[in-house]
């Protein structure tokens, strides 16, 4: 077991990590009737996207001795409609250092290769951009 999700009302969950102790809170969003407060699930799976992206990046950055610390990834999620799910998800990643010509390929190729992205759903849209600061 990896995590409990406990209901708390008003279209709200707390998620604990069993692990950890780390808790995330839930709202569904406005426009689904929720107050929108919190990440709603669906913000999740996009966030998870892109951490998981990073992460990925990160393990071959690591290996290879790229600076990577400072990385971060805006995300945009837009839904669909009939059926309702997510339709899009737009992240820019921006390296805070340098990066080779040649570490650059490695990145983003590693970024694609992440769990998240292969298993979501075929017809959901994924744009990366990735963002690198003149030397």
């Amino acid at each position: 077991m990896i995590s409990t999700v406990v209901y708390k009302g008003d279209l709200r969950t707390e998620a604990t990590h069993i692990k950890s102790g780390e808790t995330i809170i839930t709202d569904a969003p406005i426009d689904n009737q929720g107050k929108g407060e919190a990440f709603s699930p669906t913000d999740l799976v996009a966030t998870a996207l892109a951490s998981c992206m990073i992460t990925i990046m990160g393990i071959v950055a690591k290996r290879d001795g790229i600076k990577m610390v400072g990385t971060r990834a805006e995300v945009e999620k837009i839904m669909g409609m009939d059926p309702r799910r997510i339709s899009e998800i737009r992240i820019k990643i921006q390296f805070a250092f340098p990066v080779e010509e040649k570490d650059r390929l490695k990145l983003e190729r590693a970024a694609h290769t992440c769990p998240v992205s292969g298993s979501l759903h075929e017809n959901l849209n994924e744009i990366v951009t990735f963002i690198y600061p003149n030397p």
